[in-house]
């Protein structure tokens, strides 16, 4: 690849107890790719990104952002410097309105005007949070707090944005919308790293594609060739 790569993971292993849950797995992403990283239900995938964002301890291997192996910092750091996560189950601050949230996203800047004018082009991508700046994240619904969590995620102004599951438990049309924000986002230039069930919607939108089953990559290529590959279109498209 001669894109500059910007997040490179090699040979990764984590164990939890005696199982080891992910085994070696090597992948990279590019600056200005959608990289979208599919598989089942328990193939490691969701573990795999805690391992890159330092929330998971690494048995072997590395991982490397920007060029810089960063294995062991803190989740807290990795944020600072650009690598930016929106966890599974969304962790918004349930009892903290909209705005408190995306200004928690913030929390490492101090440039107030750049805060302030980022808070805005989030209201932008998400006019529904704009509508209801005041209002308790824990009173809204599934889809928005999805919604607020990306957009809290933007305010650390990623590098590289990592999503985890961004559609489960959503209702269709709210699937719908989040999709179309990710692709806003990755067009707009935000380098994304997409871990998703809905192999169909993520390889789609993605530039190229990684499958994962049993804490191992078992193939990967160009999206458009792995949407269209019989193995994936029967194990993850149900066909």
């Amino acid at each position: 690849m001669s894109e500059q790569v910007v997040l490179k993971v090699t040979g990764l292993k984590v164990a939890y107890g005696g199982i080891q849950a992910v085994k070696g797995v090597s992948f990279e992403v590019a600056l200005g790719e959608l990289v979208s990283l599919i598989g089942a239900n328990g193939a490691g995938k969701t573990t795999t990104l805690k391992a890159i964002t330092g929330i998971q301890h690494v048995a072997a291997g590395q991982v490397e952002f920007l060029g810089r192996p960063i294995k062991g910092q803190g989740a807290w750091d990795l944020a600072r410097q650009g690598l930016v996560m929106v966890p599974e189950g969304r962790g918004t601050f349930t009892r903290m309105s909209i705005t408190e949230n995306l200004q928690m996203g913030a929390y490492t800047r101090s440039d107030k005007a750049g805060i302030a004018e980022d808070i805005d082009k989030v209201f932008g991508i998400f006019p529904r949070l704009k509508e209801r700046a005041t209002q308790l994240a824990g009173t809204m619904s599934g889809g928005e707090q999805q919604m607020l969590a990306m957009g809290r995620a933007l305010m650390a102004r990623p590098k590289v944005l990592l999503l985890d599951e961004p559609s489960m438990g959503l209702s269709p049309i709210m699937v719908d919308k989040i999709f179309e924000v990710v692709d806003t986002i990755h067009k707009q230039g935000t380098t994304i790293l997409l871990v998703e069930q809905n192999a169909s919607r993520a390889l789609s939108l993605a530039n190229r594609g990684y499958v994962m089953d049993s804490g191992e990559i078992t193939m990967s290529g160009p999206a458009r060739q792995l949407l269209e590959d019989p193995k994936v279109r029967a194990a993850y498209l149900g066909e």
